[in-house]
């Protein structure tokens, strides 16, 4: 008996140790959220990173060409804020507005080329992408992330030199 209790001692300890040795503090820090302004937003291009569906898939048309990414690139125009979307088969742009600190697309232009599959497919995902709500962050390692969700998608860019 006296063996069986200085076993179950000796566990108890040896547990206890292992769970106090164990305890870390997470070193994950959560994305820093900044409102979206034009100054933010014009000061980088933004590349496409991740688009998933809300049942988690992945919008495979806007990833069919890994060296083609999907671009935004924010701009003043001659008196206008503009966005542009590179990549796409057609010319396809925008002018923007920043409402409530969410940026709402209007008079969207584009040429109207007879685009190929997949490049077809590409643009259309583009602009299905582009609308919602905005947001930007800042990633653990302090590099800005634009944000845009909409009911049918979730779409993260990572902002690039111009």
């Amino acid at each position: 008996m006296k063996h069986m209790t200085k076993l179950m001692m000796a566990a108890t300890l040896a547990g206890a140790t292992l769970a106090a040795g164990c305890q870390t503090t997470p070193s994950v820090t959560a994305p820093v959220s900044q409102p979206v302004t034009n100054e933010a937003l014009q000061a980088h291009d933004w590349q496409l990173v991740d688009a998933k569906r809300s049942n988690g898939e992945k919008v495979t048309p806007l990833f069919f060409d890994p060296a083609k990414p999907l671009i935004l690139d924010f701009m003043h125009d001659d008196g206008t804020d503009r966005v542009a979307f590179v990549n796409t088969c057609n010319n396809i742009s925008a002018e923007y507005s920043i409402v409530n600190g969410n940026v709402q697309l209007d008079k969207v232009l584009a040429t109207m080329k007879a685009c190929p599959e997949p490049q077809a497919s590409f643009d259309t995902a583009t602009l299905a992408t582009v609308q919602g709500k905005y947001s930007m962050s800042k990633n653990a390692d302090k590099q800005p992330i634009l944000t845009i969700k909409n009911d049918k998608q979730v779409a993260h860019f990572k902002a690039v030199e111009k």
